[in-house]
């Protein structure tokens, strides 16, 4: 090992207490979507700490003007003046190598199960339990610990040359954070490495993710008889086996070449039930929140026309009294796949490499990130690497905390042979 590695690993190891008090922070300051600011605030006084300026992007609510924009949420779960957070190293030139990580997080349901309260971050058996402690405030501990390393064993590192750190929202459940960063302000660069949890494994694709309601409606009437007329739930509920049936048949037809067997890439999901007023009457109307997966082949326009497509074949089929209304609800995100033979994968594993003497994983996973939005829409190269997350978007959140150095080990290293030079490391 090198001087450089050998000074690198030290740093990182007396700052590593210090990146786990700043992820405490984080996810101590609730971060669910319409309600990122506090949040974006503990990165930005981190960001300043390293020497960073940080700007703060205007984020518009309601509907974005872009093809591959995600549907907005409701305005009435949005708070005014959002923003999204930005910090570069200080200079006029463009931005080099981009950090993106994004600082909203799923709500946390049901809190009365969780062993310690989801946003009282807690350490126990060498992990972090709260909400985003993985998914991903990790990835901004990862950051903040490379970065305060390297300003310790190579403080001019980018003296003149700039690197950028972006904080964006939405990312759970539009992707519009990302993509605004781009479209309105010009937050670009030549690479992207998005911080996610990927078990310091390079993820290096993802299916493409719908999000919507199908509404089902039916005539209601008294309990007592007995199933006529029949009701909205038992219909859409129905509908939802219908859809899990068709996602295994596209699963069939349409394999996902990167994943491996075995696994279903466009999982069915169904994530909110509403439905009925009264426990006597029979429900006539319920809606149902999806997330469906669909293939890196098709734009989310064929993903939504097939989908509609299912439901009133089904319902048509069946005899629905009422045709189901399907609407888009967040995410129209389609597919993508960084070559994994790219300048950027070749070079983040060979850091992995150097830090931890063995080749990172490379995988794909039937889900997505805001990794789309830089290489669908505009070419830029983008993958993600980060720490080692459990139970995300699930109770008992955590992240192991060893699994972010470790992955700051590669961070750091990458950074340094991005601004500097691999005979550093040699």
């Amino acid at each position: 090992m090198s001087e450089m590695s050998e000074a690198l690993d030290r740093a990182i190891d007396a700052q590593a207490e210090a990146a786990f008090a700043f992820l405490e922070a984080l996810v101590t300051a609730p971060s669910v979507v319409g309600a990122e600011q506090a949040a974006l605030e503990v990165f930005a006084g981190e960001a300043e700490a390293l020497g960073f300026q940080v700007e703060r992007l205007p984020f518009e609510n309601g509907p974005v003007a872009h093809a591959r924009a995600g549907v907005a949420p409701p305005v009435d779960r949005v708070s005014p003046s959002r923003y999204q957070a930005l910090a570069t190293t200080p200079g006029q030139g463009d931005i080099e190598l981009l950090l993106n990580g994004h600082i909203d997080v799923v709500p946390a349901e049901s809190p009365e199960l969780w062993t310690s309260p989801p946003f009282s971050p807690q350490r126990r058996g060498g992990r972090l339990y709260g909400r985003g402690a993985g998914d991903m405030k990790s990835g901004f501990a990862v950051g903040a610990l490379a970065l305060h390393a390297l300003a310790d064993v190579a403080p001019n590192l980018f003296k003149g040359r700039r690197l950028g750190w972006l904080a964006v929202i939405e990312e759970e459940c539009t992707g519009n954070g990302a993509l605004c960063s781009i479209t309105t302000h010009g937050v670009t660069a030549k690479e992207v490495l998005l911080l996610e949890p990927s078990g310091l494994g390079l993820l290096l694709g993802g299916v493409g993710v719908l999000w919507a309601n199908v509404s089902v409606a039916a005539r209601s009437g008294h309990a007592r008889g007995g199933g006529a007329p029949a009701s909205a739930v038992d219909l859409g509920l129905r509908v939802i086996g219908r859809l899990r049936q068709w996602s295994l048949e596209l699963a069939s037809s349409d394999p996902e070449p990167t994943m491996g067997r075995g696994e279903n890439p466009y999982n069915l999901n169904l994530g909110q039930v509403h439905g009925g007023d009264w426990n006597s009457t029979v429900p006539s109307s319920a809606s149902f929140g999806i997330r469906m997966g669909f293939p890196r082949g098709w734009s989310a326009s064929r993903a939504e026309e097939e989908l509609r497509r299912v439901v009133a074949s089904f319902a048509s089929l069946e005899g629905f009294p009422i045709p189901p209304r399907v609407t888009l609800t967040g995410f129209r995100a389609e597919g993508y796949l960084l070559d994994e033979n790219s300048d950027l994968a070749r070079d983040l594993s060979a850091a992995h490499r150097a830090a931890h003497g063995v080749e990172p994983e490379r995988l794909t996973l039937g889900s997505t990130t805001d990794a789309r939005a830089y290489l669908n829409g505009f070419g830029i190269p983008a993958v993600c690497y980060g720490a080692s997350a459990y139970n995300m978007h699930g109770v008992d959140e955590s992240v192991d905390l060893q699994s972010i150095v470790d992955a700051a080990r590669t961070v750091s290293r990458f950074l340094l042979a991005r601004f500097g030079s691999w005979e550093q490391l040699a």
